[in-house]
């Protein structure tokens, strides 16, 4: 409650000093520019336009305002070095050029420096001290972007942990902004799942052996999530971390690398060959006729030919085959 109040005071504040500024600056202008209206309404002019500025960079981020500033700096710097060459130069006739057009080719490097510094601060961004200290003792590793199904999966934590993943993840905010929705959301099973996902990232930020990155740039072209972190990994060279088989097929098909924690689970499972036994518990009957179904304790299906009359028995069955694949693993075995 305590800062609320703040909150609210300083913001009194403001508008307070807000109305004084606009206040006095006409009493300035008619003392010191023109005892008439002229110099009052100059004096409103310019402090109007002060606070409607003030007003507009107070709701612009801090880093976008640095870097705008880097960025009209370097654009300014640059255009004066342009000019300077050419006069070097020696060219009657291109010094003549840059002559006239000296004030409007400066602006536009300023311009277009500014421009250029607030698009691609995020990228920036991602080339901090850690990145870099990294990069100089190995080769850069490839930036690893999470969507929204690897994070409510929750075992990207376990692989975090066991040191299997190296490398910076990246968080892309969109992605942050469709889990919080999630988290909102009336169905009981998704806010569940997406609040775990939050404290799954909560966790990642807190290990100390990986860099974890919130990249704020957004696609609004595009509405779909997917679609985003796709385009998002191309600009970025990163990969892909999902458990999603579309986003997995899209991906590939689009030349992007994905990391599938479903593939990596099935390629960590236990592998059943055939003429080996097994025991399995048949909880239902299967697509085909007579078959029966059953689970490994992973989630592992297991399809039992003939298996149908075993419904409710934990019985011994021989591996036939087994087919694999990103959506999971299926076994075909047969009663002994």
């Amino acid at each position: 409650m305590g800062n609320v109040k703040q909150k609210g005071g300083i913001k009194l504040g403001i508008w307070i000093i807000r109305v004084l500024v606009i206040v006095i600056g006409p009493i300035i202008g008619y003392f010191q520019i023109s005892s008439d209206i002229k110099g009052i309404l100059i004096g409103l002019c310019i402090t109007s336009v002060v606070v409607i500025l003030e007003f507009l960079i107070g709701s612009i981020p801090l880093d976008t305002i640095v870097a705008a500033v880097i960025g009209i700096v370097l654009g300014f710097i640059f255009g004066n070095l342009l000019e300077y060459g050419v006069f070097s130069l020696g060219n009657d006739r291109l010094s003549e050029i840059m002559g006239r057009y000296s004030l409007l080719i400066k602006l536009a490097l300023v311009v277009f420096g500014l421009l250029i510094a607030v698009r691609k601060k995020e990228e920036i961004d991602l080339l901090d001290k850690d990145i870099l200290k990294s990069a100089g003792k190995k080769k850069f590793e490839q930036f690893k972007i999470l969507d929204t199904s690897v994070i409510i999966d929750g075992r990207i934590i376990d692989i975090v942990e066991t040191k299997f993943l190296t490398g910076p993840i990246v968080i892309p905010q969109f992605v942050l902004t469709e889990l919080q929705k999630l988290a909102d959301s009336a169905d009981t099973s998704k806010r569940v799942r997406a609040r775990r996902g939050l404290e799954i990232l909560r966790k990642l930020q807190d290990e100390s052996d990986i860099i974890v990155k919130i990249y704020e740039k957004d696609y609004p072209e595009w509405k779909d999530v997917d679609t985003k972190i796709i385009q998002l990994a191309k600009d970025i060279d990163g990969v892909v971390l999902t458990t999603d088989f579309n986003l997995n097929k899209i991906a590939s098909l689009q030349g992007v690398t994905v990391l599938n924690v479903n593939d990596l689970a099935n390629a960590l499972k236990p592998i059943y060959l055939p003429g080996e036994t097994m025991s399995v518990y048949v909880v239902k009957e299967g697509k085909e006729r007579d078959q029966g179904v059953g689970y490994l304790d992973d989630g592992t299906m297991i399809v039992v030919e003939d298996g149908r009359k075993f419904i409710g028995r934990k019985i011994d069955v021989v591996v036939t085959s087994a087919l694999q694949t990103s959506a999971g693993r299926m076994i075909f075995t047969r009663s002994r």
